[in-house]
């Protein structure tokens, strides 16, 4: 700031010593003085250089830092937000806020204030220094700036809403981008790639109609006070030439004057500009803020740590709902108990509620009535840290990091070894395959594991959860979608997992979960039967016993299971 301030003093040195010397060294012959003046202010050039590379360099370094200060606060609110605000936004959106957006709100943050300060200077001075040549002339110039105003005024609110409508537009695009790219293999395997470009399109055409509305606003605002300011030149040199042919002013006074005019004009420009940088920044700025200021999951305020569970679940009367607007409730007083170490299976068909149960007792949705307690202790009054370190989560969508096999299995646990790195692997049966590759624990496994079968990928977060060590265990539909081989193998390995854990399992394919100490049916968010495996079989027309039949029966005919099931 202090360079931004010299760098406009240093400035206005010329047109105070262009009159100087049009008045009195040119006249007078005072040739020495001249070639003083000029070194002078070829020195004072060298300093506005260096302090010109001040305010660039390190201007920019604190636009850069201050990007990056609102960026880590911006994913650091991310990771505390609720599972409910992912569901309702896309991934790509959530990007544009963190990348571009943010570069417009740091481009303001250095260029603005330097701007003002720089521009506030020059103004200032040209008021003064116009006024001491001569107060008529000036304030005849001056006399056009409420033109100027008037435009601001008038062009700038249509363009901050263009500029809002562009930044939507923009977070459009990046969340389809986001989408087809992630969803590439099954474009590519449908064919529709002509689909995904007419999708991106949509949103690509509605880009171009809100930056076709900021830049006409943008156009008409720079064209109108660039005409503005032609015409304080126009004024400038009637007026002065006036002033000067009834001798009112002297023609070194009148050459300064034109000459410096342009330090009031220029300033207006820059303002003009700075005006448009500050809509984008407010844009940028108010898009973050609608992030930030979003409730974040929160512990109440009696929470307390419990370092350990045992795994006695409850439910207790438990209702909820994804979208209180909706009559119809996911979950409708829903109740039952699993014992420390036992293992309960949830069937049903799919949309009844199963998954549902699973998402609640780790807190990441809160029921709206009834209660979730785990040894006796209302979930709630437990803090979500303590809680979630206590619960191991295997399911059939399996999201692996970018990063090696050693990274992603150490996912479970911050501090593991790589001796248990190493254990938990061959817990989860895969450690025979790590070391059959060339860099072994240190093998890339590219995004999402996009290099790994579905087998390996659910072996990996099976070796994940052997190394967190939970006391409670949630399976959903962790099988669903393997072939019988593989099933077997990764069934093996979760037999290892369960043992002294309090387990619930999600499935569909009912031939795995017959060992369960009970089964719940779950439909149409409520339990409709309850049992063991043999006490289910042996109900007349229940639920479990028709899906368990139709299994088999379509198994006798070779028909996949899963299939008929999902």
């Amino acid at each position: 700031m202090s360079c931004a301030l010299g760098n406009s003093a240093v400035g206005v040195l010329y047109p105070i010593l262009t009159r100087y010397m049009l008045n009195d060294l040119i006249p007078n012959r005072k040739f020495d003085q001249i070639i003083i003046f000029g070194v002078v202010l070829l020195l004072a050039y060298v300093v506005k250089m260096l302090m010109k590379y001040s305010v660039d360099y390190y201007g920019h370094m604190v636009g850069t830092r201050l990007q990056a200060d609102m960026r880590r606060e911006l994913f650091a609110k991310l990771e505390k937000l609720p599972f409910s605000y992912f569901d309702n936004n896309e991934t790509g959106k959530i990007m544009s806020r963190i990348t571009s957006d943010l570069q417009e709100i740091s481009e303001l943050a250095h260029h603005g204030p330097e701007m003002l300060v720089m521009t506030s200077f020059s103004l200032i001075f040209s008021l003064v220094y116009l006024s001491s040549i001569n107060v008529t002339l000036a304030l005849i110039i001056f006399s056009c700036s409420p033109l100027l105003i008037i435009i601001t005024v008038i062009v700038r609110k249509k363009h901050l809403e263009s500029s809002r409508r562009a930044r939507r537009s923009l977070a459009q695009i990046n969340g389809d981008v986001n989408s087809s790219v992630s969803g590439i293999r099954i474009t590519k395997a449908f064919n529709n790639a002509d689909k995904e470009m007419e999708k991106f399109e949509v949103g690509n055409k509605a880009f171009v109609e809100a930056k076709r509305g900021q830049y006409f606003t943008m156009a008409i605002q720079h064209a109108a006070t660039i005409f503005v300011t032609d015409i304080f030149n126009v004024v400038c040199l009637i007026s002065g030439g006036i002033f000067l042919y009834n001798g009112a002013i002297s023609f070194g006074d009148y050459s300064t004057f034109i000459v410096s005019v342009s330090f009031f004009t220029s300033p207006i420009l820059q303002l003009v500009q700075w005006m448009e940088q500050f809509d984008e920044g407010v844009t940028g700025f108010e898009r973050f803020c609608e992030i930030i200021d979003l409730p974040v999951e929160e512990d109440r305020k009696d929470a307390r740590d419990i370092e350990k569970l045992n795994g006695d679940i409850r439910f207790d009367e438990v209702c909820f709902s994804y979208n209180l607007d909706e009559k119809r409730e996911v979950l409708d007083h829903i109740s039952f108990t699993v014992p420390k170490g036992k293992t309960i299976a949830l069937v049903g068909p799919s949309g009844g509620g199963k998954t549902t149960i699973c998402h609640l007792l780790p807190k990441f949705y809160h029921p709206q009535s009834g209660v979730i307690s785990i040894d006796g202790n209302d979930i709630e009054d437990i803090t979500m840290q303590s809680l979630r370190e206590n619960i191991g989560i295997v399911q059939q969508d399996v999201f692996l990091f970018s990063g090696s096999f050693a990274d992603n299995i150490a996912y479970g646990k911050k501090d593991a070894t790589m001796d248990e790195i190493i254990e938990a692997a061959k817990k989860a049966n895969i450690y025979d395959y790590i070391l059959s590759l060339p860099e072994g624990f240190d093998t890339e496994i590219g995004e999402r594991g996009i290099r790994l079968s579905g087998g390996q990928k659910q072996r990996l977060s099976i070796a994940r959860v052997f190394l967190k060590n939970p006391s409670i265990l949630i399976l959903d539909e962790a099988t669903s979608a393997l072939d019988n081989t593989t099933e077997a193998l990764i069934q093996e390995a979760l037999n290892s997992l369960k043992k002294g854990r309090t387990t619930i399992v999600v499935a569909h394919r009912l031939s795995t979960i017959k060992n369960a100490d009970e089964i719940l049916v779950v439909a149409n968010g409520k339990i409709r039967e309850s049992g063991t495996h043999d006490e289910l079989l042996r109900k007349d027309e229940g639920i479990y016993k028709r899906l368990y039949e139709s299994q088999f029966l379509d198994s006798d005919f070779g028909i996949d299971s899963k299939m008929m099931m999902s």
